[in-house]
């Protein structure tokens, strides 16, 4: 009996010190909460932000960024060419001034100053003529576009500089575009130098135009399709290699590519009818989906394009000998046979990895509510081999 009892406490006080079983629910939970919030800090930096920008709803990108996404990537966002885009990054900036009058301002605080300024743009949506004016005997008109300066500074007595001037027909309509890289290199020096853009319409012959004949889209009266916006072209310095060395006419580049691109999750395949580990292992090196879901990370508020992309991933067995279609290096070739002939002790098989890898765009929302579109490198397995 007294045996009895001393092993019922025994049990009472290992069941006492055991944690209860919501305890290490809990724990789990909060060390996984822990793995994902480190993760995605990662892949954040990865993209070069240190935080998620903030979401502020539903908004509408301007056409020209769209457009532009989808002229130098396909529908998973990967990089058609390389060389198309100047720079590796685009902004669009919408006016901050929203004055009646034809001046403009344009905040470019996010743009970092290690950022190389290649090239600026004035867009503006030229209107309509009115009805009761389009009878004019003037058919051009001079549009000049001049930078704002500060009289108060360096003894300067001008109160403005000529960036963009040029003929336009005075009964068109659309988006006229201006050059003011100048402008936005000595803003970018200098912020306080920003004191905007001034746009003067003249006759050919010099005299001021009437601004009830020739129109520009403002920010305050019209619809934000045909807002003023300045568009940014820049270079972080981050191209790769890999992709300075690619040559764009190279047909091998692009018949790597998945010749019908995925725009969503890869379909999950049943547990039994996939492969177990040693055939896995067994099988040549190859490629291998990997889809990256934007909206299964919680990043679907703030980017634009794409919603996910194929990144790839390479698996597979590097064995002896060697084919010319596992595209191995001389190195691993030699180490290859190292390892089959057992020449030196410790000496693995070489492994599969990408051997080629290509850049995707991403275009979001940035916390300014400015619209960017970026490249980033070496974010798809293009193929892989034995290295």
């Amino acid at each position: 009996m007294l045996l009895f009892v001393i092993s019922f406490a025994a049990l009472v006080c290992t069941i006492a010190a055991r944690p209860p079983l919501g305890y290490l629910e809990n724990q789990f939970t909060a060390e996984s909460g822990e793995v994902r919030s480190a993760a995605i800090k990662r892949l954040l930096e990865v993209f070069g932000m240190d935080d998620p920008p903030a979401m502020h709803g539903h908004k509408q990108p301007p056409q020209y960024m769209l457009d532009l996404y989808n002229t130098v990537a396909d529908v998973d966002g990967v990089t058609k060419d390389p060389y198309l885009l100047e720079g590796n990054t685009v902004r669009s900036f919408f006016d901050k001034l929203r004055s009646e009058q034809v001046e403009f301002r344009f905040n470019l605080s996010t743009v970092a100053r290690t950022e190389k300024i290649l090239t600026a743009e004035l867009h503006l949506f030229k209107l309509r003529p009115q009805a009761t004016l389009t009878f004019n005997r003037h058919h051009f008109c001079q549009v000049s576009v001049y930078q704002l300066l500060d009289t108060s500074k360096n003894n300067n007595t001008q109160e403005k500089k000529l960036l963009s001037s040029r003929l336009i027909p005075i009964h068109s309509t659309g988006w006229e575009v201006f050059t003011i890289t100048q402008a936005v290199r000595s803003w970018m020096s200098d912020e306080r130098s920003n004191l905007g853009l001034h746009v003067v319409v003249q006759t050919l012959g010099g005299s001021q135009m009437d601004l009830k004949l020739i129109r520009f889209a403002s920010g305050r009266n019209h619809h934000q399709s045909k807002q003023p916006m300045l568009v940014l072209f820049t270079d972080d310095g981050s191209r790769s290699t890999t992709l300075e060395n690619t040559d764009p006419n190279d047909t091998e580049v692009s018949s790597d590519l998945p010749s019908a691109p995925m725009s969503g999750p890869p379909p999950r395949i049943a547990r039994s009818l996939d492969y177990s580990e040693e055939d896995r292992a067994s099988s040549p090196c190859q490629r291998q989906p990997l889809y990256v879901d934007f909206e299964e990370i919680g990043w679907s508020g703030w980017i634009v394009s794409p919603r996910g992309y194929n990144a790839y991933h390479c698996k597979g067995s590097c064995p002896f000998p060697l084919g010319q279609n596992m595209r191995p290096t001389n190195h691993a070739t030699v180490q290859s046979i190292i390892n089959a002939l057992k020449l030196i002790k410790g000496i693995d098989t070489p492994c599969c990895v990408p051997d080629k890898l290509f850049s995707i765009n991403l275009l979001y929302f940035d916390d300014a509510e400015n619209v960017v579109l970026k490249q980033y490198n070496d974010m798809v397995a293009g193929s892989c081999g034995c290295h």
